[in-house]
């Protein structure tokens, strides 16, 4: 009986989160630890089932590079990586729609579906989701790495048909050209521009590491725009955190109002940051 005041007050803590995010949107960018831990696998798909079940829409949108990796290796193909971003000549992008648009999504789709859900999985191409165009470097040249891209446009038509009718859409990162030909796009970058052009309420980033570390390895909670940018100046934010980073200002561009990158190796670390007064990473906002 000791314990039962607690629960209560969880359930209450979580109450004004509830009713603030009704009827609303959450994408959700989904990889890490989180995508190859059997046990987090499965409470990531019941936090997702649970904001269907209480009145807020999910999208999910998912990596999958080291699944594509180890196909490549037993397909005896050779993985290239120019600063970190995967060169996908047309053999690759084979693979790349083979194991995303395919072996991952539907993983994710059928655990979804095993907790309760109604998930649909999509790439880019279904009804022109994701809109690509070749990847550009500073200068807005061609970047020379193929098949990789960016997204130029979302039409989100066919995510709101799906939300009114209760599904749940998970989305593989792959975009398609004005003449039909698929592109490799990262899975940051295509959550951010999900998040921007369905005017989210929150973009949740999960990721292996806690969220934003300052220049001791501690986790900031809240930050600003403008005081992301004095930490990539600084140095303290680079490397792999750069595109969440960019993806997280996509979104703020587009209206959505917060956006959290958190710990995708904590368990129901989706519930832990929208539902309680603490969170447990980085929340982003406009100023």
């Amino acid at each position: 009986m000791t314990g039962n005041p607690q629960r209560a007050q969880i359930l209450i803590e979580a109450l004004p989160y509830l009713r603030a995010f009704h009827g609303k949107t959450v994408v959700i960018k989904y990889g890490g630890a989180a995508m190859t831990d059997d046990a987090l696998k499965h409470q990531f798909a019941q936090d997702v089932v649970l904001l269907k079940v209480v009145g807020i829409n999910p999208v999910v949108v998912h990596g999958g590079g080291p699944k594509i990796s180890r196909m490549m290796d037993r397909l005896g193909m050779e993985a290239r990586f120019v600063d970190g971003v995967r060169f996908t000549d047309a053999p690759t992008m084979e693979v790349v729609e083979m194991v995303l648009g395919g072996t991952v999504n539907k993983e994710i789709v059928s655990l979804i579906n095993q907790h309760g859900g109604s998930a649909v999985g999509l790439t880019g191409k279904d009804g022109n989701l994701i809109q690509a165009r070749p990847l550009r470097n500073r200068k807005g040249e061609d970047a020379g790495m193929g098949l990789v891209g960016e997204v130029a446009r979302i039409n989100p038509g066919i995510l709101a048909q799906l939300e009114q009718g209760r599904f749940i859409p998970v989305i593989a990162p792959i975009g398609v050209d004005d003449k039909g030909q698929a592109h490799n796009i990262n899975a940051d970058l295509a959550a951010g521009s999900v998040a921007h052009a369905l005017h989210a309420e929150k973009l949740l980033m999960l990721t292996d590491v806690a969220g934003i570390l300052d220049a001791d390895r501690n986790l900031i909670g809240h930050l600003t725009r403008t005081q992301v940018d004095a930490l990539i100046e600084q140095g303290v934010i680079s490397g792999g955190m750069m595109p969440k980073v960019r993806a997280c200002f996509d979104a703020l561009d587009g209206g959505v109002g917060k956006v959290h990158i958190i710990d995708g190796r904590v368990p129901h670390a989706i519930l832990l940051e929208l539902f309680t007064d603490t969170g447990i990473g980085t929340e982003i906002v406009n100023r």
